[in-house]
């Protein structure tokens, strides 16, 4: 039986404005096409983050209506927002998955604050709410912090590690990091990528080689889709990635595939 890869979409730009009803049709349409998870921030129409939760839902409730999807909501992105505040949509009743950041770091020309308070609260609130952390690492310290919170703090395992290579200030998209970041995963975690910044389908092809479980992709992160083109819409980059995956002999996880191998749980209101 073949390989499931999850596929991740993160369909939200930074700072772009979102319509929700066009952005529920291209999730829809990237699930048919062999996405497993969708990953939001907590953001207004206008693309700003918030800690309200009402657009947020209110998005995630038109993508549901449509297709069934692993929700995952997103505790990070610069701000002045505190922890409690990006934790705000794990309140949500459908939220299964959430990111969960591993600490501090310069991104992009900005100071992304994760402190030990900060990892340790974002778990408990996971825990506690029965949802199933990915955590976010930008460098490979922050595998360390987080088996550190571990040792304080029940995570459900196995520990999802989103290894992010391609953000100023982080680690970068080059097959010796790429080993370098997957050798300090703990034998008994799983590990994805995120590559920010993508503008080639190689370094991901090299993660999926070498065994990566979760494959991130979507305008969040980059829009290329081949030499000199963007994609005007998420579900092309979806598409694209599938045939790389199954050119590779493995296939797509379905959006049940990709929780039972999250381990997430039933939600109820």
């Amino acid at each position: 039986m073949a390989r499931k890869v999850i596929i991740s979409l993160a369909p939200v730009a930074a700072g772009t404005p979102v319509d929700k009803i066009a952005l529920a049709e291209d999730v829809r349409l990237s699930v048919e096409k062999g996405a497993g998870m969708c990953h939001l921030h907590c953001r207004m129409p206008d693309g700003s983050l918030t800690p309200d939760t009402t657009d947020f839902i209110a998005t995630f409730e038109e993508i549901l209506a449509r297709t069934d999807v692993l929700v995952q909501a997103s505790t990070g992105g610069v701000s002045s927002m505190s922890i409690q505040e990006r934790c705000n949509p794990l309140d949500y009743w459908r939220v299964e998955s959430a990111s969960l950041n591993g600490g501090s770091t310069n991104l992009n020309g900005a100071v992304y604050i994760n402190t030990d308070a900060d990892i340790d609260y974002c778990a408990m609130r996971s825990y506690e709410r029965g949802i199933i952390p990915e955590v976010e690492v930008f460098d490979i310290g922050m595998i360390y912090n987080v088996e550190r919170s571990a040792q304080k703090q029940p995570y459900r395992r196995p520990i999802f590690y989103n290894l992010v290579f391609g953000h100023k200030g982080g680690m970068q998209p080059d097959i010796t990091c790429l080993q370098a970041f997957r050798s300090a995963v703990p034998q008994d975690a799983r590990w994805g990528v995120t590559h920010y910044g993508r503008d080639n389908w190689e370094f991901l092809a090299a993660a999926i080689a070498m065994g990566a479980s979760v494959v991130r992709i979507g305008f969040e992160d980059s829009a290329y889709l081949a030499d000199g083109v963007k994609a005007q819409y998420n579900h092309q980059l979806v598409e694209r990635l599938v045939t790389l995956i199954r050119a590779m002999g493995l296939e797509p996880a379905t959006p049940d595939e990709a929780r039972r191998m999250m381990g997430t749980l039933p939600r109820t209101k």
